[in-house]
Protein backbone atom coordinates (compact mmCIF):
# COMPACT_ATOMS: atom_id res chain seq x y z
CA UNK A 1 0.00 0.00 0.00
CA UNK A 2 1.30 3.36 -1.10
CA UNK A 3 1.19 6.03 0.89
CA UNK A 4 1.67 9.95 0.14
CA UNK A 5 4.06 9.87 3.45
CA UNK A 6 5.90 13.69 3.31
CA UNK A 7 9.82 14.06 5.26
CA UNK A 8 9.51 13.87 9.03
CA UNK A 9 8.74 17.54 10.55
CA UNK A 10 11.90 18.92 12.81
CA UNK A 11 12.62 18.29 15.81
CA UNK A 12 11.44 20.65 18.71
CA UNK A 13 13.89 23.46 19.09
CA UNK A 14 15.80 23.89 15.89
CA UNK A 15 18.20 26.71 15.49
CA UNK A 16 17.85 28.42 12.02
CA UNK A 17 20.89 27.32 10.63
CA UNK A 18 19.93 23.78 11.19
CA UNK A 19 16.21 24.44 9.26
CA UNK A 20 18.36 26.10 6.55
CA UNK A 21 20.67 22.46 6.07
CA UNK A 22 17.60 20.58 6.25
CA UNK A 23 15.76 22.48 3.88
CA UNK A 24 18.78 22.86 1.72
CA UNK A 25 18.94 18.48 1.79
CA UNK A 26 15.46 18.45 1.21
CA UNK A 27 15.30 20.65 -2.40
CA UNK A 28 18.69 19.44 -3.49
CA UNK A 29 17.01 15.41 -3.09
CA UNK A 30 13.68 16.62 -4.68
CA UNK A 31 15.66 18.73 -7.45
CA UNK A 32 19.43 17.72 -7.84
CA UNK A 33 21.34 20.39 -9.45
CA UNK A 34 18.11 21.35 -11.59
CA UNK A 35 16.27 23.65 -9.03
CA UNK A 36 13.13 25.52 -10.98
CA UNK A 37 13.66 28.50 -9.11
CA UNK A 38 16.25 31.43 -8.83
CA UNK A 39 17.60 32.54 -5.65
CA UNK A 40 15.72 35.61 -4.46
CA UNK A 41 17.68 38.60 -4.84
CA UNK A 42 19.24 39.94 -1.37
CA UNK A 43 16.08 42.82 -1.34
CA UNK A 44 13.78 40.26 -1.35
CA UNK A 45 15.18 37.79 1.18
CA UNK A 46 15.79 40.58 3.46
CA UNK A 47 11.78 41.01 3.84
CA UNK A 48 10.98 37.58 2.83
CA UNK A 49 10.94 34.71 5.10
CA UNK A 50 13.23 31.80 4.25
CA UNK A 51 10.36 28.65 4.06
CA UNK A 52 11.95 25.76 6.03
CA UNK A 53 11.87 22.08 5.94
CA UNK A 54 8.91 22.17 7.66
CA UNK A 55 6.58 23.17 5.22
CA UNK A 56 6.62 20.06 3.27
CA UNK A 57 4.51 18.11 6.24
CA UNK A 58 2.12 21.07 6.18
CA UNK A 59 0.47 19.52 3.45
CA UNK A 60 -0.73 16.43 3.19
CA UNK A 61 -1.34 15.89 -0.45
CA UNK A 62 2.27 16.21 -1.50
CA UNK A 63 3.56 13.07 -2.25
CA UNK A 64 7.50 11.83 -0.96
CA UNK A 65 9.46 9.55 0.02
CA UNK A 66 7.92 6.60 2.48
CA UNK A 67 10.57 7.82 5.12
CA UNK A 68 14.13 6.93 4.78
CA UNK A 69 14.05 3.25 3.92
CA UNK A 70 11.64 3.76 0.98
CA UNK A 71 12.66 1.28 -1.62
CA UNK A 72 11.70 3.39 -4.83
CA UNK A 73 14.19 5.96 -4.12
CA UNK A 74 17.05 5.92 -5.86
CA UNK A 75 19.30 6.61 -2.88
CA UNK A 76 18.04 3.37 -1.37
CA UNK A 77 18.17 1.09 -4.38
CA UNK A 78 20.99 -1.82 -3.46
CA UNK A 79 24.53 -1.11 -4.08
CA UNK A 80 25.13 -3.71 -6.86
CA UNK A 81 22.23 -2.52 -8.42
CA UNK A 82 24.05 1.37 -8.40
CA UNK A 83 27.08 -0.30 -9.75
CA UNK A 84 25.38 -1.69 -12.92
CA UNK A 85 23.29 1.47 -13.32
CA UNK A 86 27.21 3.50 -13.31
CA UNK A 87 28.40 1.01 -15.31
CA UNK A 88 26.33 1.63 -17.93
CA UNK A 89 26.79 4.87 -17.75
CA UNK A 90 29.89 4.50 -18.01
CA UNK A 91 29.85 2.74 -21.42
CA UNK A 92 27.72 5.27 -23.05
CA UNK A 93 30.36 7.74 -22.14
CA UNK A 94 32.72 5.66 -23.64
CA UNK A 95 30.82 5.03 -26.87
CA UNK A 96 30.18 8.71 -27.50
CA UNK A 97 33.53 10.22 -26.69
CA UNK A 98 35.20 7.49 -28.61
CA UNK A 99 32.91 8.36 -32.06
CA UNK A 100 34.69 11.56 -31.48
CA UNK A 101 38.08 10.83 -32.26
CA UNK A 102 37.91 7.82 -34.33
CA UNK A 103 37.40 8.65 -37.13
CA UNK A 104 41.32 11.48 -36.60
CA UNK A 105 42.74 8.12 -37.95
CA UNK A 106 40.48 8.09 -41.16
CA UNK A 107 41.51 11.39 -42.47
CA UNK A 108 43.83 10.47 -45.44
CA UNK A 109 41.51 7.72 -46.88
CA UNK A 110 39.00 10.48 -46.54
CA UNK A 111 40.70 12.96 -48.52
CA UNK A 112 41.66 10.56 -51.02
CA UNK A 113 37.69 9.46 -51.42
CA UNK A 114 35.82 12.66 -51.32
CA UNK A 115 38.76 14.80 -52.67
CA UNK A 116 38.75 17.28 -50.35
CA UNK A 117 41.38 19.81 -48.68
CA UNK A 118 43.41 18.70 -45.74
CA UNK A 119 41.31 21.63 -43.71
CA UNK A 120 38.20 20.38 -44.68
CA UNK A 121 39.02 16.94 -43.10
CA UNK A 122 39.28 18.61 -39.97
CA UNK A 123 35.64 19.20 -40.20
CA UNK A 124 34.86 15.76 -39.16
CA UNK A 125 36.33 16.59 -35.48
CA UNK A 126 34.59 19.83 -35.66
CA UNK A 127 31.07 19.47 -36.63
CA UNK A 128 30.74 16.37 -33.96
CA UNK A 129 31.49 18.18 -31.10
CA UNK A 130 29.50 21.65 -32.32
CA UNK A 131 26.90 19.37 -31.66
CA UNK A 132 28.19 18.76 -28.10
CA UNK A 133 27.66 22.44 -28.17
CA UNK A 134 23.99 22.61 -29.14
CA UNK A 135 22.87 19.14 -27.74
CA UNK A 136 23.09 20.54 -23.79
CA UNK A 137 20.06 23.12 -24.71
CA UNK A 138 18.01 20.05 -25.37
CA UNK A 139 19.14 17.18 -23.26
CA UNK A 140 19.46 18.65 -20.06
CA UNK A 141 15.86 20.65 -19.85
CA UNK A 142 14.44 17.33 -21.60
CA UNK A 143 15.96 15.05 -18.60
CA UNK A 144 14.16 17.56 -16.53
CA UNK A 145 10.67 17.65 -17.85
CA UNK A 146 10.45 13.83 -18.91
CA UNK A 147 13.17 12.31 -16.91
CA UNK A 148 16.67 10.72 -17.24
CA UNK A 149 15.98 7.29 -19.53
CA UNK A 150 13.08 8.78 -22.07
CA UNK A 151 15.74 11.67 -23.49
CA UNK A 152 18.76 8.46 -23.29
CA UNK A 153 16.44 6.63 -25.00
CA UNK A 154 15.96 9.31 -27.90
CA UNK A 155 19.44 9.96 -28.37
CA UNK A 156 21.35 6.49 -28.31
CA UNK A 157 18.80 5.24 -30.57
CA UNK A 158 19.43 8.35 -32.97
CA UNK A 159 23.22 8.43 -32.76
CA UNK A 160 23.19 4.86 -33.60
CA UNK A 161 21.04 5.50 -36.26
CA UNK A 162 23.38 8.17 -37.78
CA UNK A 163 26.27 6.20 -38.17
CA UNK A 164 24.34 4.92 -41.58
CA UNK A 165 24.82 8.60 -42.81
CA UNK A 166 28.33 8.55 -41.83
CA UNK A 167 29.27 4.94 -43.34
CA UNK A 168 27.85 5.25 -46.73
CA UNK A 169 28.26 8.85 -47.30
CA UNK A 170 29.16 9.22 -50.96
CA UNK A 171 29.74 12.74 -50.59
CA UNK A 172 31.59 15.47 -47.35
CA UNK A 173 28.40 16.91 -46.78
CA UNK A 174 26.80 14.22 -46.04
CA UNK A 175 28.97 12.86 -43.98
CA UNK A 176 29.69 16.64 -42.41
CA UNK A 177 25.96 16.82 -41.53
CA UNK A 178 25.30 13.66 -39.85
CA UNK A 179 28.27 13.97 -37.67
CA UNK A 180 27.12 17.32 -36.62
CA UNK A 181 23.49 15.50 -35.86
CA UNK A 182 25.59 12.33 -34.60
CA UNK A 183 27.65 14.72 -31.71
CA UNK A 184 24.00 16.17 -31.37
CA UNK A 185 22.73 13.57 -29.86
CA UNK A 186 25.39 11.50 -28.60
CA UNK A 187 26.05 14.40 -25.88
CA UNK A 188 22.96 13.11 -23.75
CA UNK A 189 25.06 10.85 -22.10
CA UNK A 190 27.72 13.43 -21.00
CA UNK A 191 25.03 15.81 -20.20
CA UNK A 192 22.42 13.83 -18.03
CA UNK A 193 25.10 10.85 -16.83
CA UNK A 194 26.74 12.68 -14.16
CA UNK A 195 22.92 13.89 -12.83
CA UNK A 196 22.39 9.63 -13.20
CA UNK A 197 25.02 9.18 -10.43
CA UNK A 198 23.55 12.21 -8.18
CA UNK A 199 20.60 10.63 -8.28
CA UNK A 200 21.46 7.62 -6.70
CA UNK A 201 24.60 7.67 -5.22
CA UNK A 202 25.25 9.75 -1.80
CA UNK A 203 27.07 12.76 -1.47
CA UNK A 204 29.51 10.04 1.25
CA UNK A 205 30.14 7.47 -1.47
CA UNK A 206 29.97 8.89 -5.11
CA UNK A 207 33.30 9.73 -5.37
CA UNK A 208 34.85 6.44 -6.55
CA UNK A 209 31.44 6.49 -8.84
CA UNK A 210 32.24 10.01 -10.24
CA UNK A 211 36.00 9.96 -10.86
CA UNK A 212 35.09 6.74 -12.66
CA UNK A 213 32.50 8.53 -14.58
CA UNK A 214 34.78 11.19 -15.33
CA UNK A 215 37.89 8.97 -16.34
CA UNK A 216 35.41 7.56 -18.89
CA UNK A 217 35.05 10.97 -20.76
CA UNK A 218 38.70 10.50 -21.65
CA UNK A 219 39.28 7.01 -22.14
CA UNK A 220 36.84 7.26 -25.51
CA UNK A 221 39.11 9.67 -27.37
CA UNK A 222 41.80 7.63 -26.25
CA UNK A 223 40.61 4.12 -27.59
CA UNK A 224 39.00 5.85 -31.18
CA UNK A 225 42.79 6.46 -32.82
CA UNK A 226 43.99 3.00 -31.36
CA UNK A 227 41.16 1.19 -33.00
CA UNK A 228 40.25 3.38 -35.87
CA UNK A 229 43.95 3.47 -36.71
CA UNK A 230 44.15 -0.26 -37.25
CA UNK A 231 40.93 -0.76 -39.02
CA UNK A 232 42.66 1.92 -41.65
CA UNK A 233 45.70 -0.13 -42.10
CA UNK A 234 43.88 -3.27 -42.54
CA UNK A 235 42.24 -4.62 -46.03
CA UNK A 236 39.16 -2.82 -44.76
CA UNK A 237 37.74 0.23 -46.06
CA UNK A 238 37.76 3.47 -43.78
CA UNK A 239 34.04 2.81 -44.09
CA UNK A 240 34.01 0.11 -41.35
CA UNK A 241 35.84 2.83 -38.92
CA UNK A 242 32.13 4.29 -38.85
CA UNK A 243 30.65 0.92 -39.29
CA UNK A 244 32.46 -0.27 -35.78
CA UNK A 245 31.16 2.55 -34.05
CA UNK A 246 27.74 2.20 -35.20
CA UNK A 247 28.01 -1.41 -33.63
CA UNK A 248 30.02 -0.11 -31.29
CA UNK A 249 27.19 2.28 -30.22
CA UNK A 250 24.37 -0.20 -30.86
CA UNK A 251 25.67 -2.51 -27.53
CA UNK A 252 25.69 0.15 -25.55
CA UNK A 253 22.50 1.31 -26.51
CA UNK A 254 20.81 -2.36 -26.01
CA UNK A 255 22.64 -2.49 -22.66
CA UNK A 256 20.75 1.08 -21.85
CA UNK A 257 17.54 -0.14 -22.76
CA UNK A 258 18.11 -3.39 -20.19
CA UNK A 259 19.40 -1.75 -17.60
CA UNK A 260 18.80 1.73 -17.04
CA UNK A 261 15.67 2.60 -15.01
CA UNK A 262 14.45 6.28 -14.59
CA UNK A 263 16.15 7.40 -11.53
CA UNK A 264 15.54 11.06 -11.27
CA UNK A 265 13.50 11.68 -8.55
CA UNK A 266 10.96 14.61 -9.32
CA UNK A 267 9.92 12.15 -12.07
CA UNK A 268 9.26 8.90 -9.75
CA UNK A 269 7.56 10.99 -7.81
CA UNK A 270 5.07 12.41 -10.18
CA UNK A 271 4.92 8.59 -11.26
CA UNK A 272 3.74 7.62 -7.68
CA UNK A 273 1.23 10.90 -7.65
CA UNK A 274 -0.70 9.49 -10.98
CA UNK A 275 -0.54 6.18 -9.36
CA UNK A 276 -2.06 7.17 -6.20
CA UNK A 277 -4.49 9.54 -8.30
CA UNK A 278 -5.57 6.52 -10.45
CA UNK A 279 -5.98 3.79 -7.80
CA UNK A 280 -8.51 6.13 -5.95
CA UNK A 281 -9.34 8.95 -8.29
CA UNK A 282 -12.57 10.23 -5.78
CA UNK A 283 -9.92 10.11 -1.92
CA UNK A 284 -6.41 11.05 -3.58
CA UNK A 285 -7.77 13.80 -5.82
CA UNK A 286 -5.97 16.88 -4.36
CA UNK A 287 -2.22 14.52 -4.36
CA UNK A 288 0.26 15.71 -6.10
CA UNK A 289 4.03 16.04 -7.08
CA UNK A 290 6.08 18.62 -6.75
CA UNK A 291 6.85 18.14 -10.26
CA UNK A 292 3.47 18.79 -11.63
CA UNK A 293 3.49 22.03 -10.12
CA UNK A 294 6.59 23.18 -11.71
CA UNK A 295 6.94 26.18 -14.43
CA UNK A 296 7.41 24.19 -17.51
CA UNK A 297 5.97 27.43 -19.95
CA UNK A 298 8.54 28.23 -22.99
CA UNK A 299 9.65 31.10 -21.09
CA UNK A 300 10.44 28.82 -18.29
CA UNK A 301 12.84 26.71 -19.53
CA UNK A 302 14.21 28.59 -21.23
CA UNK A 303 15.70 30.47 -18.86
CA UNK A 304 16.38 27.96 -16.92
CA UNK A 305 18.47 25.85 -19.94
CA UNK A 306 19.77 28.81 -21.41
CA UNK A 307 19.63 32.58 -20.33
CA UNK A 308 20.57 31.00 -16.20
CA UNK A 309 23.92 29.12 -17.72
CA UNK A 310 25.23 32.45 -19.50
CA UNK A 311 24.00 34.51 -16.71
CA UNK A 312 25.72 32.28 -14.20
CA UNK A 313 28.68 32.53 -16.33
CA UNK A 314 29.22 36.71 -16.57
CA UNK A 315 28.24 36.61 -12.96
CA UNK A 316 30.25 33.68 -11.40
CA UNK A 317 34.08 34.51 -10.97
CA UNK A 318 34.37 30.88 -10.05
CA UNK A 319 32.82 29.33 -12.93
CA UNK A 320 34.26 31.80 -15.15
CA UNK A 321 37.71 31.05 -14.37
CA UNK A 322 37.38 27.47 -14.16
CA UNK A 323 34.89 27.24 -17.47
CA UNK A 324 38.14 28.84 -19.21
CA UNK A 325 40.70 25.97 -17.91
CA UNK A 326 38.84 23.42 -18.53
CA UNK A 327 38.21 24.46 -21.98
CA UNK A 328 41.94 24.82 -22.41
CA UNK A 329 42.46 21.38 -20.84
CA UNK A 330 39.99 19.44 -23.20
CA UNK A 331 40.85 21.81 -26.23
CA UNK A 332 44.75 20.53 -25.21
CA UNK A 333 43.52 16.90 -25.17
CA UNK A 334 41.84 17.13 -28.67
CA UNK A 335 45.07 18.98 -30.02
CA UNK A 336 47.08 16.21 -29.26
CA UNK A 337 44.95 13.89 -32.03
CA UNK A 338 46.73 16.78 -34.30
CA UNK A 339 50.13 16.90 -32.57
CA UNK A 340 51.07 13.37 -32.58
CA UNK A 341 50.67 12.53 -36.14
CA UNK A 342 53.11 15.10 -36.91
CA UNK A 343 56.04 14.16 -34.01
CA UNK A 344 55.49 10.16 -34.16
CA UNK A 345 54.22 9.57 -37.92
CA UNK A 346 55.74 12.80 -39.64
CA UNK A 347 58.98 13.08 -37.70
CA UNK A 348 60.01 8.95 -36.73
CA UNK A 349 58.45 7.03 -39.44
CA UNK A 350 55.47 5.49 -37.56
CA UNK A 351 52.72 3.91 -39.20
CA UNK A 352 48.93 5.09 -38.33
CA UNK A 353 48.03 2.07 -35.82
CA UNK A 354 51.02 2.91 -34.55
CA UNK A 355 50.76 6.57 -33.82
CA UNK A 356 47.57 5.44 -31.90
CA UNK A 357 49.33 2.98 -29.56
CA UNK A 358 51.09 5.79 -28.06
CA UNK A 359 47.25 7.53 -26.94
CA UNK A 360 47.52 4.56 -24.33
CA UNK A 361 49.76 6.40 -22.28
CA UNK A 362 47.24 9.41 -22.05
CA UNK A 363 44.61 6.04 -21.05
CA UNK A 364 46.97 5.17 -18.66
CA UNK A 365 47.37 8.88 -17.15
CA UNK A 366 43.64 9.59 -16.80
CA UNK A 367 43.07 6.13 -14.85
CA UNK A 368 46.14 7.59 -12.29
CA UNK A 369 44.41 10.78 -12.40
CA UNK A 370 41.19 8.76 -11.08
CA UNK A 371 43.33 6.64 -8.56
CA UNK A 372 45.12 9.72 -7.51
CA UNK A 373 41.66 11.80 -7.16
CA UNK A 374 40.05 8.77 -5.04
CA UNK A 375 43.28 9.05 -2.28
CA UNK A 376 43.34 12.88 -2.36
CA UNK A 377 38.88 12.61 -1.39
CA UNK A 378 39.62 9.88 1.33
CA UNK A 379 39.05 12.95 4.27
CA UNK A 380 35.55 13.51 2.59
CA UNK A 381 33.84 11.44 4.30
CA UNK A 382 35.02 12.44 7.93
CA UNK A 383 34.22 16.32 6.46
CA UNK A 384 30.69 15.52 5.73
CA UNK A 385 30.00 14.36 9.26
CA UNK A 386 31.87 17.86 10.74
CA UNK A 387 30.40 19.77 8.20
CA UNK A 388 26.47 18.90 8.96
CA UNK A 389 26.47 17.27 5.14
CA UNK A 390 28.45 20.65 3.68
CA UNK A 391 31.63 20.63 3.77
CA UNK A 392 34.01 23.74 2.36
CA UNK A 393 34.12 23.15 -1.64
CA UNK A 394 37.76 23.98 -1.70
CA UNK A 395 39.02 20.58 -0.16
CA UNK A 396 37.45 19.17 -3.51
CA UNK A 397 40.88 21.03 -5.20
CA UNK A 398 43.47 18.67 -4.29
CA UNK A 399 43.47 16.84 -7.65
CA UNK A 400 43.57 20.01 -9.63
CA UNK A 401 46.84 21.22 -6.83
CA UNK A 402 48.26 17.95 -8.70
CA UNK A 403 47.11 18.48 -12.10
CA UNK A 404 48.15 21.76 -12.79
CA UNK A 405 51.54 22.06 -12.22
CA UNK A 406 51.94 18.05 -13.88
CA UNK A 407 49.85 19.75 -16.87
CA UNK A 408 52.88 22.14 -17.18
CA UNK A 409 55.49 19.61 -17.43
CA UNK A 410 53.94 17.14 -19.75
CA UNK A 411 53.39 19.85 -22.10
CA UNK A 412 57.06 20.87 -22.40
CA UNK A 413 57.91 17.64 -21.80
CA UNK A 414 56.22 16.40 -24.83
CA UNK A 415 56.89 19.65 -27.31
CA UNK A 416 60.91 19.33 -26.77
CA UNK A 417 61.61 16.02 -26.65
CA UNK A 418 58.80 15.65 -29.69
CA UNK A 419 60.57 18.60 -32.06
CA UNK A 420 63.39 16.12 -32.50
CA UNK A 421 63.73 13.02 -34.42
CA UNK A 422 67.24 12.26 -32.99
CA UNK A 423 65.47 11.97 -29.76
CA UNK A 424 64.06 8.44 -28.81
CA UNK A 425 60.06 7.69 -29.10
CA UNK A 426 59.30 6.63 -26.13
CA UNK A 427 60.78 9.95 -24.53
CA UNK A 428 58.22 11.94 -25.85
CA UNK A 429 55.41 8.97 -25.88
CA UNK A 430 56.53 9.01 -21.51
CA UNK A 431 54.51 12.57 -21.52
CA UNK A 432 51.60 11.24 -22.42
CA UNK A 433 51.36 9.60 -19.09
CA UNK A 434 51.73 13.01 -17.07
CA UNK A 435 49.43 14.69 -19.67
CA UNK A 436 46.46 12.14 -19.05
CA UNK A 437 46.99 12.26 -15.06
CA UNK A 438 46.88 15.88 -15.24
CA UNK A 439 43.89 16.13 -17.38
CA UNK A 440 41.75 13.76 -15.41
CA UNK A 441 42.66 15.53 -11.85
CA UNK A 442 41.63 18.92 -13.22
CA UNK A 443 38.61 17.77 -14.63
CA UNK A 444 37.72 15.76 -11.89
CA UNK A 445 38.83 18.41 -9.42
CA UNK A 446 37.01 21.52 -10.91
CA UNK A 447 33.97 19.32 -11.72
CA UNK A 448 33.44 18.67 -8.27
CA UNK A 449 34.28 21.85 -6.75
CA UNK A 450 31.26 23.05 -9.11
CA UNK A 451 28.34 20.69 -7.47
CA UNK A 452 29.38 21.86 -4.14
CA UNK A 453 29.42 25.35 -5.03
CA UNK A 454 26.64 25.47 -6.65
CA UNK A 455 24.37 23.05 -5.52
CA UNK A 456 20.39 23.04 -6.55
CA UNK A 457 22.27 25.09 -9.38
CA UNK A 458 25.25 23.03 -10.32
CA UNK A 459 23.22 21.79 -13.61
CA UNK A 460 23.02 25.12 -14.96
CA UNK A 461 27.00 25.60 -14.34
CA UNK A 462 27.63 22.05 -15.91
CA UNK A 463 25.49 23.18 -18.89
CA UNK A 464 27.94 26.43 -19.46
CA UNK A 465 30.56 24.56 -18.90
CA UNK A 466 29.79 21.69 -21.26
CA UNK A 467 29.09 24.29 -24.05
CA UNK A 468 32.02 26.37 -23.49
CA UNK A 469 34.43 23.65 -23.31
CA UNK A 470 33.14 21.71 -26.53
CA UNK A 471 33.42 24.73 -28.53
CA UNK A 472 37.26 25.06 -27.50
CA UNK A 473 37.62 21.36 -28.54
CA UNK A 474 36.00 21.95 -31.67
CA UNK A 475 37.87 25.18 -32.97
CA UNK A 476 41.19 23.79 -32.11
CA UNK A 477 41.33 20.69 -34.82
CA UNK A 478 41.11 23.42 -37.15
CA UNK A 479 45.03 25.34 -36.98
CA UNK A 480 46.16 22.81 -34.87
CA UNK A 481 48.05 21.20 -37.58
CA UNK A 482 49.22 24.07 -39.00
CA UNK A 483 50.34 25.23 -35.51
CA UNK A 484 52.38 22.57 -34.85
CA UNK A 485 53.74 22.46 -38.31
CA UNK A 486 54.19 26.19 -39.35
CA UNK A 487 54.99 27.07 -35.48
CA UNK A 488 56.85 23.40 -34.86
CA UNK A 489 55.72 21.14 -31.81
CA UNK A 490 58.76 22.72 -29.21
CA UNK A 491 57.13 26.94 -29.89
CA UNK A 492 53.35 25.53 -30.09
CA UNK A 493 53.59 23.37 -27.32
CA UNK A 494 55.44 26.05 -25.62
CA UNK A 495 52.42 28.24 -25.90
CA UNK A 496 49.96 25.93 -24.49
CA UNK A 497 52.66 25.45 -21.56
CA UNK A 498 52.59 29.38 -21.24
CA UNK A 499 48.98 29.22 -20.65
CA UNK A 500 48.92 26.48 -18.29
CA UNK A 501 51.17 28.07 -16.20
CA UNK A 502 49.09 31.12 -16.02
CA UNK A 503 46.50 28.94 -15.07
CA UNK A 504 48.17 26.27 -12.79
CA UNK A 505 47.96 29.01 -9.76
CA UNK A 506 43.87 28.85 -9.85
CA UNK A 507 43.31 25.96 -7.64
CA UNK A 508 45.64 27.67 -4.98
CA UNK A 509 43.77 31.01 -5.21
CA UNK A 510 40.72 29.09 -5.13
CA UNK A 511 41.75 27.42 -2.10
CA UNK A 512 42.74 30.78 -0.52
CA UNK A 513 40.44 33.18 -1.63
CA UNK A 514 37.25 31.02 -2.43
CA UNK A 515 35.24 31.42 0.34
CA UNK A 516 35.49 34.98 0.14
CA UNK A 517 34.83 35.15 -3.72
CA UNK A 518 31.78 32.65 -2.74
CA UNK A 519 30.28 34.85 0.66
CA UNK A 520 29.19 37.45 -2.82
CA UNK A 521 28.14 34.91 -5.00
CA UNK A 522 23.99 34.81 -5.77
CA UNK A 523 23.87 31.45 -6.71
CA UNK A 524 26.30 29.39 -4.42
CA UNK A 525 24.41 28.59 -1.16
CA UNK A 526 27.48 29.14 0.88
CA UNK A 527 26.36 26.70 3.82
CA UNK A 528 29.81 25.65 4.89
CA UNK A 529 30.03 29.58 5.70
CA UNK A 530 27.83 29.57 8.27
CA UNK A 531 28.53 26.29 9.63
CA UNK A 532 32.05 27.58 9.67
CA UNK A 533 30.56 30.45 12.24
CA UNK A 534 28.85 28.24 14.32
CA UNK A 535 31.97 25.78 14.93
CA UNK A 536 33.78 28.47 15.44
CA UNK A 537 31.20 30.12 18.45
CA UNK A 538 30.84 26.56 19.66
CA UNK A 539 35.00 26.19 20.14
CA UNK A 540 35.02 29.80 22.10
CA UNK A 541 32.38 29.02 24.05
CA UNK A 542 34.20 25.50 24.73
CA UNK A 543 37.35 27.89 25.81
CA UNK A 544 35.16 29.82 28.37
CA UNK A 545 33.84 26.87 30.17
CA UNK A 546 37.43 25.65 30.28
Amino acid sequence: MEHKNNPPAASVGPSPLDREIAQDELEFEIYGGNDIHDPPSKEVASITPTPTFTEPAQDPNRVFWNGANDLENPQNWSVRRKWGITAVCIMMTVNVTFASSAPTAATHAVIATFGISAEVSYLMTTTFLLGYVFGPLFWGPGSELWGRRPIFLIAMISYTVLHLGQALAKNIETLLVTRFLSGFFAVAPMTNCGGVIADIWSAETRGLATSLFTASVFMGPVMGPIVAGYIVESSLSWRWVFWVMMMFAGACTLLMIILLPETYAPVLLQKRARRLRKADPEKNHAIYAEHERSDWSFKGVLHRTLFRPFKMLAMEPILLLVTFYVSIVYAILYALFQAFPIIFVSKRGFTIAQDGLIFIGIGIGTSLGSLINVFTSRHYPALIAKWKGFPPPEERLYGAMIGGPCLVVGIFWLGWTGEYSSIPWYVPALSSLFLGTSISLIFISFLSYLVDTYLMYSASAFAANTMCRSAAAAAFPLFTVQMFTKMGVNWACTLFGILGLILAPSPFLFKKYGPRIRAHSKFAPCIDLRIAKELEAEALAKEEKV
